[in-house]
């Protein structure tokens, strides 16, 4: 029950998007089109995973021990740009339709800000790595949710006559706060 409340409030109550506004960039940046916020929410959703996966380990059994707690930013950035980068050069050479599918997302992924602060606030909760895990899920799915309900409200404004002044960027933050205000009505949930 514990991991299904996890996953519950990674999702809806503190939205990586919407609640911590972590991962923004990507988030206004690739939601113009549904296959590719489809796309990028699934590479955030794997890349997030690992990468949480990695600095646990690489904190609770290296950094840790030896007394270099203090690196851990630094290290977590250095740890997820060469993920990033190595899952691009394994995808390019074993599945290249699937890197063909991915390629424009992976780069991405290395400035995405919601996979360093996941990294960080699992080690903040004293989180063990199962649960570290279970976050890390739920945080991607979260990203994941949250980027294709945007998409979908941003093609449905396509279509009806937004103010010349307000298209583009300004009606796409305008949305993303009422959707943030949301949001706001699942906090106290559990």
């Amino acid at each position: 029950m514990d991991y299904i409340l996890i996953i519950i409030s990674a999702v809806f109550i503190n939205n990586i998007v919407f609640a911590q506004f972590l991962g923004v960039c990507p988030f206004l940046g690739v939601s113009n089109k549904m296959s590719t916020a489809i796309g990028m929410g699934f590479a955030v959703l794997f890349v997030i995973t690992l990468a949480t996966i990695i600095t646990f380990l690489v904190y609770t059994y290296l950094l840790e021990p030896f007394g270099l707690g203090y690196l851990q930013t630094i290290a977590f950035i250095l740890l997820i740009a060469t993920l990033v980068q190595s899952i691009e050069v394994i995808l390019k050479k074993a599945s290249p339709s699937l890197y063909q599918a991915l390629g424009v997302f992976l780069p991405l992924m290395s400035t995405n800000c919601a996979i360093l602060g996941i990294a960080i606030l699992v080690i903040q909760n004293d989180l063990n790595l199962l649960k570290a895990t279970v976050l890390a899920i739920g945080t991607g799915l979260s990203f994941l949710f949250a980027i294709i309900l945007f998409t979908g409200i941003r093609e449905q404004m396509e279509l009806v006559g937004v103010p010349k002044g307000m298209k583009g960027v300004p009606i796409a933050l305008v949305t993303a706060g009422i959707l943030a205000l949301a949001f706001m009505g699942f906090s106290g949930l559990v």
